[in-house]
């Protein structure tokens, strides 16, 4: 499905209705959902355009983590204007040095950039969570799900249903309640590097909810978009726990919130193909598969991993796409 590069028909009145009636409106790269976003410029000035149209999609949760982070000193966009009514919100423009692919472009900044972004996640625990909903078992579960609701029928499996939810709730359960703001997508493709900024541009944080702190570590070290060395993920997981004195029940939590999250990724992945026909993530889904193999081998997972090692065997954990033709 090719995406839509036209702006929305009201974006015209939005923008001169704040003063940027004189701007140019291109179409720039959207994310996995109903989002859309246009560079918007102007003589001496840019910014970005969010088009969160309703019903699909609602831009307050964006704007009020956005100002909760802000308030903290934590670079997310400012708001130059918004039109909750239409979905269309004016963001400064941190321009297009995201974190990958500097990375990529210059493999010497990679750990120090990863340990920029890991002492950001250790930023984050020194304020109380954010008045969020909270990301505990039931959210958990719901999420775990979707491997089985979506991947597994389509590599043509018939999956224990019941198996898989008691050995998710038996590994999740004992994990400590929620206690940090966790913005849900902390990875390379979502943190940018502003000019003259001291801390990475944050990016896509609406979904955030109060919950683990081992979460965004997992996001980010175990990146479904780029391959993230196992040497970095190790180091950067150790100096995340020396810093802040971490006990071995974190380390437990990261392998467990890593294989539910992975195991979350892989459904979602699936389901933008056969959904939202947007065959690019099934692509994406051997690298999280390697992830999630990973954690899984954590004693801690025994019972999620006899469930996979009972119900999809290895040569049916990849890419659907591919394992159906």
């Amino acid at each position: 499905m090719a995406p839509d590069l036209n702006p929305p028909a009201a974006a015209r009145d939005f923008l001169a209705s704040i003063g940027w009636g004189d701007a140019e409106i291109e179409p720039i790269a959207g994310d996995a959902s109903f989002r859309r976003y246009f560079r918007i410029v102007a003589p001496g000035r840019h910014a970005i355009l969010m088009d969160a149209p309703p019903p699909h999609e609602d831009p307050r949760p964006f704007l009020s983590v956005a100002r909760w982070l802000t308030d903290r000193g934590f670079a997310a966009p400012e708001i130059h204007g918004e039109d909750l009514e239409r979905g269309l919100v004016l963001l400064q423009d941190f321009g297009n040095a995201r974190m990958r692919e500097t990375v990529d472009a210059a493999p010497e900044s990679e750990l120090r950039l990863y340990e920029e972004a890991v002492r950001l996640l250790i930023r984050l625990r020194d304020h109380a969570p954010m008045d969020l909903p909270p990301y505990d078992l039931e959210v958990y579960l719901r999420e775990a799900r979707l491997l089985v609701e979506w991947y597994a029928p389509a590599v043509g499996l018939d999956v224990d249903l019941a198996g898989y939810e008691r050995a998710w709730e038996q590994v999740l359960r004992p994990l400590s309640p929620p206690s940090v703001t966790v913005l849900r997508d902390y990875h390379a493709e979502n943190l940018m590097l502003i000019e003259g900024a001291e801390t990475l541009g944050l990016l896509d944080f609406q979904d955030a909810l109060a919950g683990h702190p081992a979460y965004d570590l997992v996001s980010l070290l175990q990146d479904a978009r780029r391959d993230v060395p196992a040497s970095v993920e190790a180091a950067m997981l150790d100096l995340y726990v020396r810093t802040v004195g971490a006990d071995d029940s974190f380390a437990v939590a990261y392998h467990v919130l890593g294989a539910q999250r992975n195991a979350k990724i892989v459904g979602i992945f699936t389901r933008l193909w056969q959904r939202d026909g947007k065959p690019r993530y099934p692509t994406l889904c051997p690298r999280v598969w390697g992830y999630l193999e990973r954690d899984l081998a954590h004693p801690a997972l025994a019972p999620v991993a006899a469930w996979f090692d009972a119900n999809i065997p290895p040569h049916l954990r990849g890419d659907p796409i591919e394992l159906i033709r």
